[in-house]
């Protein structure tokens, strides 16, 4: 699998494109992409550094949170010494072993979906075979709690947002926006193109865990009827 030049040029100057300080309790990485913000949370998730407390992902970085305010430089020369395989960066396109963590069944009835089909010059029916052909992967999160942004999936998927914002989008709608896929986990207003909305259930705080989908999960989408 091949390696981006914005990925080996990371990697040879040490990784990360910047280092900032973050208060004086944080670092705050750059990178080129996604995928090298997943490959090097990886790494430093695997790395165990003194001091890391917090990993928190990001469309192109990543916060360490730090214990204390005397971990911010010791931390930075740490960073020097971990450093993920251009293997782990190209490989993080797909599964490791090939199955996804988890499977959403969606009805692909989004009011969005022809409007997608047009923007993107393929037929309804492509559209949902190009949403469900292969797993994406959870980049980061945001906007509301549960919400998760998903990266790596069909090219041919990459549409504006809504020109008009909705006031109300439903509870698990599944839209597309950019390079990203993602499913409201509750309602809310929203700019995303619909195409599609499932039952799942993206945020509860009685489970151990409340949010269903956590950076670098692999999610696998999966078409049912209504």
């Amino acid at each position: 699998m091949s390696v981006t030049a914005d990925a080996m040029q990371a990697m040879r100057t040490g990784g990360a494109r910047t280092i900032h300080d973050y208060g004086d309790r944080a670092l705050l990485l750059e990178f080129g992409s996604t995928a090298e913000v997943l490959a090097w949370t990886d790494a430093l998730r695997a790395a165990e550094l003194p001091g890391v407390v917090d990993l928190v992902p990001a469309a192109q970085t990543v916060l360490v949170k730090l214990a204390g305010v005397d971990y911010q430089a010791p931390t930075r020369q740490r960073l020097g010494r971990v450093q993920p395989s251009a293997e782990a960066i190209a490989e993080s396109a797909a599964p490791p072993d090939g199955h996804a963590d988890v499977t959403l069944d969606v009805v692909y009835d989004g009011a969005d979906l022809d409007d997608v089909a047009q923007l993107t010059g393929l037929s309804v029916d492509d559209v949902i075979a190009a949403h469900t052909a292969r797993p994406w992967r959870v980049g980061f999160s945001g906007f509301a709690p549960g919400f998760a942004y998903l990266v790596g999936g069909d090219e041919r998927l990459a549409v504006p947002r809504r020109a008009e914002p909705r006031t109300k989008v439903p509870v698990g709608s599944v839209g597309l926006a950019g390079a990203f896929s993602g499913v409201y986990p509750r309602e809310s207003p929203g700019g995303w193109q619909l195409i599609g909305r499932t039952d799942a259930v993206l945020w509860d705080v009685e489970r151990e865990n409340p949010a269903l989908l956590t950076p670098g999960l692999w999610v696998q989408f999966r078409a049912v009827q209504s």
